[in-house]
């Protein structure tokens, strides 16, 4: 009986006699599978590689404690409506066919939103529609496929870090037979013809093959899968090189032992596979320090109103919160941890979090979820857990507000792999070629050789590691990037426009007097309780002013971005902002930056702010001016001109009454004429001009306003070192072209050993991995030296 295997995983499905559709499977559950893809037409899946799927599991009665709703809130990190979100643990996940079927789940199940996968991680995070789908149903599916998730209750938690140790398992047998092999090999080196030669030495050359076979066929074979699913969608990645320089070391070594020609290059090959292994073992681990002090140490610095046990408020930091605080959210504000609604009326905008941008209107008693931000005024709630920063890390840089900006270097980084593969082949092929002619005995050591010295991975290492290690420097300088692509967009820079409110101004600093009729302290408590939920600069600046007024709930409460703030309390109203906004025409004629005030549709008067500037600012343009075109963009009138003329230098743009819309287009334009634009405003109104940008940075001042559609955030105390934080986004792209030009000398050099035969495969995996240790090395060191240059 001929042997067949199953068409959905590979086992072997001689015995089983499950036909279906003309394809053998070897169980029930594969069949099952295949039929599901079969019914909603997914069968592609298999076309993306042979046999890709896993066997499923016997899971009747598995997952009922998922029905346990204690339980499932524990593993839930959004629930509210009809939606919940959660992220699985799936150790399946393998390869591209993986990534495939668990990111279009919705076309299996209509419920599901959306899931995306992190292949590093191996989780799936999943959006789903909980009066359609339960989250036991969710992971029966999963399961059905092929998927099962793992699930510890004891440990759980959003963001929890699996660790892969496949990578150790081979390392370790690949190193275990690396070092039986070369003990075997030692007769064959020191052969002096004595008893040993005729007795043992087949026997010896055997054993080396037998421990060559894992080492080629399970420690390696990560290389000939990425070679192989590389050359299927005809890319030319790096490890293609690699599986032909093992292959043909094996295939060379198994022949001339079977035919007793020679006792082959098994000491070579066990020693190639296991330095490869090592040298990505360096670099896994390094590149992982690196990612986890960005997650966990680089704080965002945003700051939340804590409402103290005495009442009184009090600007903390987010990874200060503890559980069982209350806190104060104002109009605009993200909320960053898990929470209870305990005073005021919420209306949460979850697009933050779930993408979809109805807000969600929320009663007192109700449970708010971190990420979501309240749009209509203030509300008080008390905390569930302490924040997790790498929680809030993942919703800023979540891909679905990620714009397309091109990523010159990454792009630069892979055109040249791809090419320097297909050079390196042809060096590989024509060397071998004249090798076979003149020495065919140096032939096979030449082509291995070649391939292995010539790997690009330095290549390939010097932009993540630069990048990384410069998020890392300025992160500790309370500089916070959302992702290594906004150092390259920095780079670039020609332009620089600055908002001016709360951004070249300093709230803390601003000096403010009152021109009109006396407010009573009705009016007075409703003004100061209406600026309590904004947070616009002038709004918080006016706010600090006032006096103390006992603190009442607002029966209405709207902010029109731009405008201005409107609010009803009794039978009292009160309007707050531009002059057209309350209703006083003569606005014009004022010279400084005003706010208005009205109440029950009666003008009162104005509040004057004579800005203060941020402190260097006057410094810190006139070393931008050196390199970029510098323009302030404003939404106040023209009275700040002439002192801004004094301070700031003349080649400097000053334009004023911009609303948010203008400043958006202002940008856009100018983009079309060949700008790449870096945008610095407050995050609030400014968050449209942000996001249009080439680079968006909002500054912060202990608010909690971050929104995504910045790319950075700027520590307001370290406004006058931003001229150092652009320079040394150049210098990191400088640091990534000297590795690009060690890693092509290096290459040079170990080519002309290689071609010319003087260079053992073993010494090229030696040296290969310590290639990439040299470049990690100098980005390392050279980013070092441009921190130590911040202050």
């Amino acid at each position: 009986m001929s042997k067949s295997t199953c068409f959905h995983c590979g086992l072997d499905a001689t015995t089983s006699n499950i036909l279906y559709d003309d394809k053998a499977f070897c169980c029930q559950g594969c069949k099952t599978v295949y039929q599901i893809f079969s019914e909603n037409d997914l069968t592609c899946y298999y076309d993306l590689q042979s046999a890709p799927g896993t066997t499923p599991k016997e899971i009747d009665g598995k997952y009922n404690f998922l029905e346990n709703a204690k339980i499932v809130e524990q593993l839930l990190e959004f629930n509210n409506n009809n939606t919940q979100i959660v992220t699985l643990y799936i150790p399946h996940i393998h390869c591209s066919s993986c990534i495939w079927i668990l990111e279009n789940l919705n076309k299996l199940n209509s419920a599901v939103n959306v899931s995306t996968v992190n292949f590093g991680k191996k989780t799936v995070r999943v959006s789903f529609n909980t009066e359609q789908l339960s989250l036991k149903n969710l992971v029966i599916l999963l399961s059905n496929i092929g998927y099962e998730p793992f699930i510890s209750l004891d440990d759980y938690s959003v963001g929890k870090k699996h660790i892969n140790r496949s990578l150790i398992y081979k390392l370790g047998i690949a190193g275990f037979a690396f070092g039986n092999v070369m003990f075997l090999s030692f007769p064959e080196y020191f052969e002096r013809h004595e008893f040993w030669l005729e007795q043992y030495k087949h026997l010896f050359r055997w054993l080396m093959f037998a421990f060559s076979l894992p080492v080629v066929f399970y420690s390696g074979n990560d290389y000939f899968i990425s070679a192989y699913k590389g050359l299927r969608s005809k890319i030319l990645n790096i490890d293609v090189p690699i599986a032909l320089g093992i292959a043909a070391l094996f295939i060379r070594s198994t022949v001339e032992i079977v035919f007793n020609i020679g006792s082959g290059f098994f000491d070579s090959l066990t020693g190639l596979i296991f330095f490869l292994l090592l040298g990505k073992f360096f670099q896994q681990k390094t590149y992982y320090f690196l990612s986890f002090e960005r997650d966990y140490k680089s704080y965002f610095p945003i700051g939340i109103t804590k409402i103290t046990n005495e009442g009184t408020e009090e600007s903390i930091q987010v990874y200060d919160i503890e559980k069982g605080d209350r806190l104060l959210i104002r109009n605009q504000e993200l909320i960053p941890v898990d929470c209870i609604l305990i005073k005021g009326q919420a209306l949460i905008d979850y697009s933050f979090v779930t993408g979809e941008s109805e807000p969600i209107t929320k009663q007192s008693g109700d449970k708010l979820f971190a990420g979501g931000k309240q749009l209509n005024g203030i509300i008080e709630v008390d905390v569930l857990k302490s924040v997790e920063q790498s929680y809030l890390t993942q919703l800023w840089s979540n891909d679905a507000f990620k714009k397309d900006k091109e990523l010159a270097f990454t792009n630069i980084t892979n055109r040249i792999s791809k090419r320097f593969t297909a050079y390196v082949l042809l060096i590989a092929f024509s060397s071998t070629l004249y090798w076979l002619i003149t020495d065919s005995s140096k032939a096979l050591n030449v082509f291995t050789s070649v391939l292995i010295i010539a790997c690009p991975c330095a290549l390939a290492l010097a932009a993540p590691f630069t990048f990384g290690n410069i998020l890392r420097i300025l992160g500790k300088k309370k500089f916070y990037l959302k992702n290594a692509s906004v150092i390259e967009q920095l780079s670039k820079i020609n332009t620089i426009i600055f908002d001016k409110t709360g951004t070249i101004t300093s709230n803390k600093e601003t000096y403010v007097q009152y021109e009109g009729i006396q407010l009573s302290n009705e009016e007075e408590a409703l003004l100061k309780n209406t600026l309590r939920g904004s947070n616009h600069p002038l709004s918080r600046s006016l706010y600090n002013l006032l006096k103390t007024h006992d603190i009442v709930p607002l029966d209405a409460y709207e902010e029109h971005l731009g405008k201005g703030i409107e609010a009803n309390f009794k039978q009292n109203s009160i309007k707050i902002g531009s002059g057209s906004f309350v209703g006083y025409a003569s606005e014009t004629t004022t010279l400084n930056t005003s706010v208005h005030v009205s109440t029950n549709n009666a003008y009162k008067g104005k509040f004057t702010f004579y800005n203060a500037y941020r402190k260097g600012l006057s410094k810190l343009f006139n070393s931008l001016k050196k390199d970029y075109d510098l323009v302030i963009l404003s939404g106040d009138n023209e009275g700040e001109k002439e002192n801004l003329t004094k301070l700031l230098p003349t080649k400097t743009k000053l334009i004023f009454n911009q609303k948010p819309e203008d400043k958006l287009e202002y940008i856009k334009y100018h983009q079309t004429e060949g700008a790449n634009i870096l945008m610095i405003g407050d995050g609030l109104n400014d968050a449209g001009a942000l996001a249009q940008s080439n680079v968006g940075i909002a500054i912060s001042e202990n608010v909690n306003v971050f929104s995504p559609a910045c790319d950075a955030i700027l520590d307001a105390s370290k406004f006058n070192q931003l001229y150092h934080y652009i320079t040394a986004s150049k210098h990191a792209v400088k640091i990534i072209k000297w590795s690009f030009l060690l890693s092509f000398l290096y290459n040079s050099i170990g080519l002309y050993f290689a071609v010319t035969g003087r260079l053992e495969p073993v010494i090229a995996a030696i040296l290969m991995p310590l290639s990439s240790i040299t470049i990690v090395a100098f980005t390392t060191v050279a980013t070092n030296v441009v921190g130590r240059k911040l202050k």
